[in-house]
């Protein structure tokens, strides 16, 4: 059966993908020249993606779509901290920036 649908955050329409690795992903609806996943349907009627490559080009019988997680108007930056921290708040930026080895 076709997996068609709608984004739950912006609501546009999406075609609920399985990847080659069996984990599902959302793609616009319409097919884009610009897109990097390559979509087609299988004998059940499942929409399959994967990423195109050299050794496996896009085939005559896929469509390049771009995945909706690009695309999402619903999506939102994460908010950026402007002053100082709440009293009783500790900033681990600084701890986070060591552990990884960074200055």
């Amino acid at each position: 059966m076709p997996r068609t649908g709608f984004c739950p955050t912006c609501r546009l329409p999406v075609l609920w993908t399985v990847t080659e690795a069996g984990k599902r992903l959302a793609v616009d609806s319409e097919p884009h020249e610009e897109g990097n996943t390559a979509v087609r349907r299988d004998g059940t009627g499942t929409y399959r993606s994967r990423r195109p490559s050299a050794e496996l080009p896009l085939m005559g019988y896929e469509r390049l779509h771009k995945p909706h997680v690009a695309t999402c108007e619903g999506r939102q930056a994460p908010p950026v901290r402007t002053g100082p921290l709440p009293a009783g708040v500790a900033d681990l930026s600084a701890y986070r920036r060591r552990a990884r080895g960074r200055p």
